[in-house]
């Protein structure tokens, strides 16, 4: 089994850059199932309906997200009505919405877990315990599962990477939009990479205009930050996952940049 993750996706730039080249991608490596980050979809923060519709068309078969997924007040509703939008599980339960999704494809079927760390984020519940009480969930449901950790701090991610192993396909993060060169298949057969990075402006600070981010930094005064333009890329990563055991083969990164 062939499963695409693409990395956050940042405002129109990275909506444009999934559109144009998500379904080529899926071809080129024949690829069975995809996951998409979409939590910054809308102008940097949050996603709106037309922004997921426009995910799923181009070929995401679920969306995950992180903190910025409650920026839009329509998330709560839309969460509810589009099962395949997840926000993260280790929120507190009356949360709307869900953080976990079994599909069905025709390579057998795929859970994917949406956590999010607590180091340096938004207070939620422990992303470990949270993973257990999932993968008993599942149960026999599935055996290849998906783990989007977005998390800020490298060593939280590395740690659930580690306590995850042998029991999932993957744990890939989120968060950063900074993508990491450290992807490995450990001990137990579990893909594990710290941040898949940004799909969106590639002129930018992490998807910000960049006068607007190092302005904030040289005065100290807030700013309203908006979306950078321009080239783009695309970021994240392939796997192919053994769908009878549900331990992965291999991981590698994906990286476009469009020439200015």
């Amino acid at each position: 089994m062939k499963i695409i993750f693409i990395g956050d996706v940042n405002g129109r730039v990275g909506r444009r850059m999934v559109t144009m080249h998500l379904p080529a991608l899926r071809e080129e490596h024949k690829a069975d199932f995809c996951v998409v980050n979409g939590e910054n979809a809308a102008g940097g923060f949050g996603i709106t309906e037309e922004n997921a519709e426009g995910l799923l068309e181009a070929g995401a078969d679920v969306i995950t997200s992180g903190n910025h997924i409650w920026n839009r007040k329509e998330a709560g509703d839309l969460m509810m009505r589009e099962p395949r939008l997840l926000r993260p599980a280790n929120y507190p339960s009356r949360a709307p919405g869900n953080g976990f999704y079994v599909a069905e494809t025709p390579a057998g079927p795929v859970a994917v877990i949406n956590l999010m760390g607590r180091v340096f984020m938004p207070p939620v519940e422990c992303p470990f315990q949270e993973a257990e009480r999932i993968l008993k969930q599942i149960g026999s449901k599935a055996r290849v599962i998906f783990v989007d950790f977005h998390a800020e701090a490298t060593s939280e991610k590395v740690a659930l990477g580690r306590f995850l192993d042998g029991r999932v396909s993957a744990v890939v993060g989120t968060h950063t939009h900074i993508q990491t060169a450290d992807e490995i298949v450990l001990p137990g057969g579990t893909a594990y990479m710290s941040d898949a990075g940004m799909t969106g402006p590639v002129d930018s600070v992490i998807g910000i205009k960049t006068e607007l981010a190092v302005d904030k930094f040289l005065t100290g005064v807030p700013r309203r930050f908006e979306v950078a333009g321009g080239a783009g890329q695309v970021n994240g990563a392939v796997l192919e996952v053994d769908p009878t055991s549900g331990r992965a083969r291999s991981i590698e990164r994906i990286r476009i940049r469009e020439e200015n």
